[in-house]
Protein backbone atom coordinates (compact mmCIF):
# COMPACT_ATOMS: atom_id res chain seq x y z
CA UNK A 1 0.00 0.00 0.00
CA UNK A 2 1.06 3.57 -0.63
CA UNK A 3 -0.41 7.06 -0.35
CA UNK A 4 -1.97 8.88 -3.30
CA UNK A 5 -3.19 12.47 -3.50
CA UNK A 6 -6.66 12.28 -5.05
CA UNK A 7 -8.91 15.09 -6.26
CA UNK A 8 -11.89 15.54 -3.94
CA UNK A 9 -13.27 18.78 -5.34
CA UNK A 10 -12.79 21.37 -8.06
CA UNK A 11 -14.11 24.88 -8.67
CA UNK A 12 -13.44 28.12 -10.48
CA UNK A 13 -14.35 31.78 -10.61
CA UNK A 14 -14.35 34.33 -13.43
CA UNK A 15 -14.87 38.09 -12.96
CA UNK A 16 -18.16 39.51 -14.21
CA UNK A 17 -16.69 41.72 -16.92
CA UNK A 18 -16.48 39.94 -20.29
CA UNK A 19 -14.24 41.61 -22.87
CA UNK A 20 -14.86 40.69 -26.50
CA UNK A 21 -12.15 40.97 -29.14
CA UNK A 22 -14.10 43.81 -30.75
CA UNK A 23 -13.35 46.06 -27.76
CA UNK A 24 -9.71 46.23 -28.82
CA UNK A 25 -10.51 47.44 -32.34
CA UNK A 26 -11.04 51.04 -31.22
CA UNK A 27 -7.57 51.44 -29.69
CA UNK A 28 -5.34 48.93 -31.52
CA UNK A 29 -4.50 47.98 -35.09
CA UNK A 30 -6.30 44.66 -34.74
CA UNK A 31 -9.58 42.93 -35.50
CA UNK A 32 -11.69 40.19 -34.03
CA UNK A 33 -10.76 37.97 -36.99
CA UNK A 34 -7.02 38.62 -36.53
CA UNK A 35 -7.11 37.73 -32.82
CA UNK A 36 -9.16 34.57 -33.43
CA UNK A 37 -6.89 33.43 -36.25
CA UNK A 38 -3.68 33.88 -34.28
CA UNK A 39 -4.83 32.69 -30.86
CA UNK A 40 -8.30 31.14 -30.95
CA UNK A 41 -9.42 33.64 -28.31
CA UNK A 42 -12.87 35.20 -28.65
CA UNK A 43 -13.38 36.73 -25.20
CA UNK A 44 -11.79 37.00 -21.79
CA UNK A 45 -12.74 38.23 -18.30
CA UNK A 46 -11.18 41.23 -16.55
CA UNK A 47 -11.26 41.89 -12.82
CA UNK A 48 -13.20 44.92 -11.64
CA UNK A 49 -11.48 47.96 -10.20
CA UNK A 50 -10.39 47.02 -6.69
CA UNK A 51 -10.89 43.29 -7.29
CA UNK A 52 -7.68 41.46 -6.42
CA UNK A 53 -6.12 38.09 -7.14
CA UNK A 54 -6.90 36.86 -3.62
CA UNK A 55 -10.55 37.82 -4.15
CA UNK A 56 -10.72 35.61 -7.25
CA UNK A 57 -8.77 32.84 -5.54
CA UNK A 58 -11.10 32.88 -2.54
CA UNK A 59 -14.18 32.47 -4.74
CA UNK A 60 -12.61 29.54 -6.59
CA UNK A 61 -11.43 27.99 -3.32
CA UNK A 62 -14.93 28.12 -1.83
CA UNK A 63 -16.36 26.47 -4.95
CA UNK A 64 -13.81 23.66 -4.74
CA UNK A 65 -14.45 23.17 -1.01
CA UNK A 66 -18.19 23.01 -1.63
CA UNK A 67 -17.66 20.45 -4.39
CA UNK A 68 -15.57 18.38 -1.96
CA UNK A 69 -18.15 18.67 0.83
CA UNK A 70 -15.61 20.41 3.06
CA UNK A 71 -15.06 23.78 4.66
CA UNK A 72 -11.94 25.81 5.29
CA UNK A 73 -11.18 24.22 8.65
CA UNK A 74 -10.73 20.82 6.97
CA UNK A 75 -7.65 21.99 5.03
CA UNK A 76 -4.08 21.42 6.25
CA UNK A 77 -2.27 23.49 3.61
CA UNK A 78 -2.95 25.98 0.82
CA UNK A 79 -0.63 26.30 -2.19
CA UNK A 80 -1.50 29.24 -4.46
CA UNK A 81 0.14 29.69 -7.85
CA UNK A 82 0.20 33.30 -9.05
CA UNK A 83 2.43 35.93 -10.63
CA UNK A 84 0.04 38.75 -9.73
CA UNK A 85 -0.32 38.59 -5.96
CA UNK A 86 -2.16 41.46 -4.25
CA UNK A 87 0.89 42.68 -2.32
CA UNK A 88 4.62 42.07 -2.17
CA UNK A 89 3.80 40.33 1.10
CA UNK A 90 2.01 38.71 2.82
CA UNK A 91 1.24 35.95 0.34
CA UNK A 92 -2.11 35.80 -1.43
CA UNK A 93 -2.40 32.27 -0.04
CA UNK A 94 -2.54 33.54 3.54
CA UNK A 95 -5.25 36.00 2.51
CA UNK A 96 -7.29 33.11 1.12
CA UNK A 97 -6.56 31.14 4.28
CA UNK A 98 -8.11 33.93 6.33
CA UNK A 99 -11.05 34.31 3.95
CA UNK A 100 -12.04 30.63 4.17
CA UNK A 101 -11.77 30.53 7.96
CA UNK A 102 -8.65 28.40 8.25
CA UNK A 103 -6.31 29.28 11.10
CA UNK A 104 -4.68 25.93 11.89
CA UNK A 105 -2.98 25.09 8.60
CA UNK A 106 -0.28 26.82 6.56
CA UNK A 107 -0.32 28.66 3.26
CA UNK A 108 2.18 29.91 0.69
CA UNK A 109 2.44 31.18 -2.88
CA UNK A 110 4.35 29.63 -5.79
CA UNK A 111 5.49 31.75 -8.74
CA UNK A 112 6.20 29.93 -11.99
CA UNK A 113 4.04 32.11 -14.25
CA UNK A 114 1.89 30.05 -16.65
CA UNK A 115 3.45 26.82 -15.37
CA UNK A 116 2.54 27.84 -11.82
CA UNK A 117 -0.37 25.47 -11.30
CA UNK A 118 1.63 22.44 -12.44
CA UNK A 119 4.38 23.42 -9.99
CA UNK A 120 1.80 24.01 -7.23
CA UNK A 121 0.12 20.66 -7.88
CA UNK A 122 3.47 18.87 -7.79
CA UNK A 123 4.43 20.55 -4.53
CA UNK A 124 1.03 19.82 -2.98
CA UNK A 125 1.43 16.18 -3.99
CA UNK A 126 4.86 16.11 -2.31
CA UNK A 127 3.38 17.55 0.91
CA UNK A 128 0.83 14.75 0.97
CA UNK A 129 3.28 11.96 0.10
CA UNK A 130 5.72 13.16 2.77
CA UNK A 131 3.00 13.22 5.44
CA UNK A 132 3.15 16.99 5.97
CA UNK A 133 -0.52 17.41 5.00
CA UNK A 134 -3.57 15.23 4.44
CA UNK A 135 -5.74 17.77 2.65
CA UNK A 136 -4.31 20.50 0.43
CA UNK A 137 -6.15 23.28 -1.37
CA UNK A 138 -4.30 24.01 -4.62
CA UNK A 139 -5.20 27.26 -6.39
CA UNK A 140 -4.18 29.06 -9.56
CA UNK A 141 -5.29 32.70 -9.69
CA UNK A 142 -4.27 35.71 -11.79
CA UNK A 143 -5.18 39.29 -12.61
CA UNK A 144 -2.94 39.75 -15.64
CA UNK A 145 -5.05 42.71 -16.78
CA UNK A 146 -3.09 44.68 -14.16
CA UNK A 147 0.25 44.22 -15.97
CA UNK A 148 -0.73 44.66 -19.63
CA UNK A 149 0.74 47.20 -22.03
CA UNK A 150 -2.47 48.28 -23.77
CA UNK A 151 -0.50 49.58 -26.76
CA UNK A 152 1.03 46.16 -27.53
CA UNK A 153 -1.41 44.18 -29.66
CA UNK A 154 0.87 41.14 -29.50
CA UNK A 155 0.23 40.64 -25.78
CA UNK A 156 -2.68 42.61 -24.38
CA UNK A 157 -5.31 40.79 -26.45
CA UNK A 158 -4.14 37.38 -25.22
CA UNK A 159 -4.56 37.48 -21.46
CA UNK A 160 -7.46 37.36 -19.03
CA UNK A 161 -8.20 37.11 -15.32
CA UNK A 162 -9.62 34.19 -13.37
CA UNK A 163 -9.04 31.51 -10.75
CA UNK A 164 -9.42 27.76 -10.36
CA UNK A 165 -8.88 25.41 -7.44
CA UNK A 166 -8.62 21.73 -6.51
CA UNK A 167 -8.89 19.98 -3.15
CA UNK A 168 -6.41 17.11 -2.81
CA UNK A 169 -6.70 14.46 -0.10
CA UNK A 170 -4.40 11.64 0.97
CA UNK A 171 -5.80 8.15 0.50
CA UNK A 172 -4.42 4.62 0.66
CA UNK A 173 -3.63 3.09 -2.72
CA UNK A 174 -2.70 -0.27 -4.20
CA UNK A 175 0.18 1.49 -6.01
CA UNK A 176 -0.74 0.75 -9.62
CA UNK A 177 -1.55 2.91 -12.68
CA UNK A 178 -5.29 2.28 -12.24
CA UNK A 179 -5.30 4.14 -8.94
CA UNK A 180 -7.06 7.46 -8.64
CA UNK A 181 -4.90 10.43 -7.80
CA UNK A 182 -1.62 11.96 -8.94
CA UNK A 183 0.48 9.27 -10.60
CA UNK A 184 3.53 11.25 -11.77
CA UNK A 185 4.92 14.75 -12.15
CA UNK A 186 7.69 16.32 -14.19
CA UNK A 187 9.08 19.83 -13.59
CA UNK A 188 11.68 21.79 -15.58
CA UNK A 189 13.13 25.27 -15.99
CA UNK A 190 15.91 27.00 -17.92
CA UNK A 191 16.75 30.60 -17.10
CA UNK A 192 18.66 30.93 -20.38
CA UNK A 193 15.34 31.86 -21.98
CA UNK A 194 14.25 34.41 -19.40
CA UNK A 195 14.06 37.21 -21.95
CA UNK A 196 11.36 35.46 -24.01
CA UNK A 197 8.53 36.14 -21.56
CA UNK A 198 8.87 38.47 -18.58
CA UNK A 199 7.62 41.57 -16.78
CA UNK A 200 10.01 44.52 -17.08
CA UNK A 201 9.70 45.60 -13.45
CA UNK A 202 9.55 44.40 -9.88
CA UNK A 203 10.09 45.28 -6.25
CA UNK A 204 13.85 45.79 -6.41
CA UNK A 205 13.53 48.00 -9.50
CA UNK A 206 10.75 50.02 -7.83
CA UNK A 207 8.71 49.76 -10.99
CA UNK A 208 5.65 47.55 -11.39
CA UNK A 209 6.45 46.88 -15.03
CA UNK A 210 4.44 45.35 -17.86
CA UNK A 211 4.42 41.99 -19.61
CA UNK A 212 6.82 41.53 -22.53
CA UNK A 213 6.90 38.52 -24.83
CA UNK A 214 8.70 37.27 -27.92
CA UNK A 215 5.71 35.36 -29.22
CA UNK A 216 7.32 33.41 -32.06
CA UNK A 217 10.14 32.13 -29.85
CA UNK A 218 7.77 31.20 -27.02
CA UNK A 219 5.63 29.27 -29.52
CA UNK A 220 8.65 27.37 -30.82
CA UNK A 221 9.76 26.31 -27.35
CA UNK A 222 6.24 25.62 -26.12
CA UNK A 223 5.27 22.83 -28.52
CA UNK A 224 8.54 20.92 -28.14
CA UNK A 225 8.80 21.26 -24.37
CA UNK A 226 5.13 20.59 -23.63
CA UNK A 227 5.09 17.38 -25.64
CA UNK A 228 8.37 16.28 -24.07
CA UNK A 229 7.32 16.89 -20.45
CA UNK A 230 3.95 15.21 -20.96
CA UNK A 231 5.67 12.15 -22.43
CA UNK A 232 8.17 12.05 -19.56
CA UNK A 233 5.43 12.24 -16.93
CA UNK A 234 3.50 9.43 -18.63
CA UNK A 235 6.62 7.28 -18.75
CA UNK A 236 7.21 7.89 -15.03
CA UNK A 237 3.67 6.63 -14.42
CA UNK A 238 4.26 3.55 -16.58
CA UNK A 239 1.69 4.75 -19.10
CA UNK A 240 1.59 5.82 -22.74
CA UNK A 241 -0.23 8.37 -24.90
CA UNK A 242 -2.81 5.72 -25.80
CA UNK A 243 -3.87 5.48 -22.15
CA UNK A 244 -4.83 9.17 -21.94
CA UNK A 245 -8.52 10.06 -21.73
CA UNK A 246 -8.03 13.83 -21.60
CA UNK A 247 -5.22 16.29 -22.12
CA UNK A 248 -5.94 19.44 -20.13
CA UNK A 249 -3.27 21.88 -21.34
CA UNK A 250 -2.35 25.39 -20.37
CA UNK A 251 -4.78 27.53 -22.35
CA UNK A 252 -2.43 30.00 -24.04
CA UNK A 253 -3.06 29.68 -27.75
CA UNK A 254 -5.17 27.26 -29.78
CA UNK A 255 -2.32 26.71 -32.25
CA UNK A 256 0.03 25.64 -29.44
CA UNK A 257 -2.68 23.34 -28.05
CA UNK A 258 -3.32 21.78 -31.46
CA UNK A 259 0.37 21.38 -32.32
CA UNK A 260 1.17 19.80 -28.95
CA UNK A 261 -1.77 17.38 -29.21
CA UNK A 262 -0.59 16.36 -32.68
CA UNK A 263 2.95 15.78 -31.41
CA UNK A 264 1.54 13.62 -28.59
CA UNK A 265 -0.67 11.69 -31.00
CA UNK A 266 -3.82 12.68 -29.08
CA UNK A 267 -6.85 13.77 -31.15
CA UNK A 268 -8.37 17.16 -30.36
CA UNK A 269 -11.59 15.35 -29.34
CA UNK A 270 -9.67 14.31 -26.21
CA UNK A 271 -8.34 17.79 -25.39
CA UNK A 272 -10.23 20.13 -23.05
CA UNK A 273 -10.21 23.59 -24.67
CA UNK A 274 -11.40 26.77 -22.95
CA UNK A 275 -9.00 29.36 -24.42
CA UNK A 276 -11.75 30.80 -26.64
CA UNK A 277 -13.75 31.92 -23.59
CA UNK A 278 -11.04 32.81 -21.07
CA UNK A 279 -7.92 33.80 -22.97
CA UNK A 280 -4.61 33.03 -21.30
CA UNK A 281 -5.21 33.16 -17.54
CA UNK A 282 -1.65 32.00 -16.77
CA UNK A 283 -1.53 29.88 -13.58
CA UNK A 284 -5.34 29.81 -13.45
CA UNK A 285 -5.84 28.24 -16.86
CA UNK A 286 -5.42 24.54 -16.02
CA UNK A 287 -7.63 24.46 -12.90
CA UNK A 288 -10.18 26.58 -14.76
CA UNK A 289 -10.18 24.07 -17.61
CA UNK A 290 -10.44 21.13 -15.21
CA UNK A 291 -13.44 22.71 -13.50
CA UNK A 292 -15.14 23.58 -16.79
CA UNK A 293 -14.34 20.13 -18.16
CA UNK A 294 -16.10 18.55 -15.21
CA UNK A 295 -19.09 20.89 -15.63
CA UNK A 296 -19.35 19.87 -19.30
CA UNK A 297 -19.36 16.19 -18.25
CA UNK A 298 -16.18 15.66 -20.24
CA UNK A 299 -14.05 14.69 -17.24
CA UNK A 300 -15.38 11.77 -15.20
CA UNK A 301 -14.21 9.69 -12.26
CA UNK A 302 -11.51 7.26 -13.37
CA UNK A 303 -10.38 9.26 -16.41
CA UNK A 304 -6.65 9.52 -16.99
CA UNK A 305 -5.63 13.16 -17.40
CA UNK A 306 -2.41 14.82 -18.49
CA UNK A 307 -1.92 18.50 -17.70
CA UNK A 308 1.02 20.42 -19.12
CA UNK A 309 2.09 24.06 -19.09
CA UNK A 310 4.96 26.38 -19.94
CA UNK A 311 5.59 29.92 -18.77
CA UNK A 312 8.19 32.59 -18.17
CA UNK A 313 11.50 31.41 -16.87
CA UNK A 314 11.23 29.44 -18.99
CA UNK A 315 9.51 27.00 -16.65
CA UNK A 316 7.49 24.00 -17.80
CA UNK A 317 6.09 20.73 -16.52
CA UNK A 318 3.34 18.13 -16.53
CA UNK A 319 1.21 16.13 -14.12
CA UNK A 320 -0.46 12.78 -14.79
CA UNK A 321 -3.48 12.05 -12.61
CA UNK A 322 -6.47 9.76 -12.56
CA UNK A 323 -9.63 11.72 -11.74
Amino acid sequence: MTIRAIVRGVGHYLPDRIVLNSEFEASLDTTDAWIKARSGIERRHFAATGQTTSDLATRAAKEALSDAGMDGSDIDAIVLATSTADLTFPSAATMVQHNIGNNTGYAFDIQAVCAGFVFALSNANALILSGQAKRVLVIGAETFSKIMDWTDRGTCVLFGDGAGALVLEATNSADNPNDRGILATDLNSDGTYGDLLYVDGGVSTQNTGMLRMQGKEVFRHAVEKLASTATTALEKAGLSHEDVDWVVPHQANIRIIQSTAKKLGVPMERVVVTVQDHGNTSAASIPLALSVGKQRNQIKCGDLIVTEAIGGGLAWGAVVLRW
